[in-house]
């Protein structure tokens, strides 16, 4: 049965949800989870308390009320890993209510995240990396589109870049320097080196692109000219893998994975690489030396006599 907020809860939750994409730079996809997950536990709550949840109970919700709503979640077959996304919006939204109206939500905030086991990053080997690239040269008989696909690809592996910012550029970025500019994930920018092979995928596609690529155009392009989709991405490199009989991990961003974990392997240090990934924190980047600590442990099971 689906149940009612009050007025009162649905005009603060859109304030949020506009803050949130306004001032805090969150994509429209942030925006409509947030929103999601919010709306549901906002329910639940109403529904627990046993009517329309006004603002005041809100307030006053106790660890038994987070309790509740937890268990119920993991009742619905919930994961751990969805069940603390779900949580961190909700107390994302309860530290930015807090904060603009006064009030003690402690209960909430304190409330602890189901722990969970990180997925280690699943990289390409250089030489697997390499052969992917030219295999998808090799799809496509339009040597625009081979070229595309190839400095999309080369972008990824050569920048760790992630698809959608390189899916982002415009035409502003030609001709390709030793450096660039990109918007990453809540709108921060960050600089990047750029390896002369990605320069020179670049600077081919853009020779051979049948589009105009003015600087407020998408340098990406589609067949008919319009910006091209990030679903395409993923099919051409699914292609190519499977021509080379990698694994169904092998992605496109498996490929900013191994850009990090091949400079992992080269001696890389940690908060270089968190800057050039531009992640915000140090622990996601972390998970770079759990993939080399794996490595190692493997090989040493495999080599050790002692074994």
């Amino acid at each position: 049965m689906r149940v009612a907020l009050s007025p009162a809860a649905r005009d603060l939750m859109a304030a949020w949800l506009a803050d949130v994409g306004a001032l805090r730079g969150g994509s429209p996809a942030t925006v409509t989870a947030y929103g999601t997950d919010l709306r549901a536990f906002l329910a639940f709550q109403t529904a627990h308390q046993g009517d329309q949840l006004g603002l005041g109970p809100l307030r006053t919700l106790g660890l038994r009320d987070m309790r509740a709503w937890m268990a119920a979640e993991r009742g619905a077959g919930v994961g751990a890993r969805s069940l603390a996304r779900k949580l961190s919006a909700v107390k994302a939204f309860y530290r930015w209510w807090a904060k603009r109206e006064g009030f003690d939500a402690t209960p909430v905030l304190s409330t602890r995240a189901p722990r969970f086991e990180r997925k280690l990053p699943r990289p390409l080997s250089p030489d697997a990396a390499k052969a992917l690239i030219a295999q998808v040269e090799a799809q496509d008989s339009r040597d625009w589109v081979a070229a595309r696909d190839v400095a999309i690809v080369t972008l990824l592996y050569g920048c760790g870049l992630r698809r959608s910012e390189a899916l982002g550029l415009t035409g502003a970025v030609l001709p390709m320097g030793d450096g660039l500019r990109v918007r990453g994930k809540g709108g921060k920018e960050r600089e990047v080196p750029v390896l002369p092979a990605a320069r020179a995928a670049v600077a081919r596609y853009a020779a051979l692109c049948p589009h105009g690529l003015a600087p407020g155009d998408p340098l990406f392009r589609g067949i008919r000219g319009g910006a091209l989709n990030a679903r395409l991405v993923a099919k051409v490199v699914e292609a190519a893998r499977m021509q080379l009989g990698l694994p169904a991990t092998a992605t496109p961003h498996a490929m900013r994975h191994s850009f990090a974990t091949h400079l992992m392997d080269a001696g890389g240090d940690l908060r270089a690489i968190q800057e050039l990934l531009g992640h915000a924190s140090l622990s996601t980047t972390q998970a770079y030396t759990g993939v080399d600590t794996a490595r190692l442990l493997e090989v040493y099971r495999n080599t050790h006599p002692k074994a």
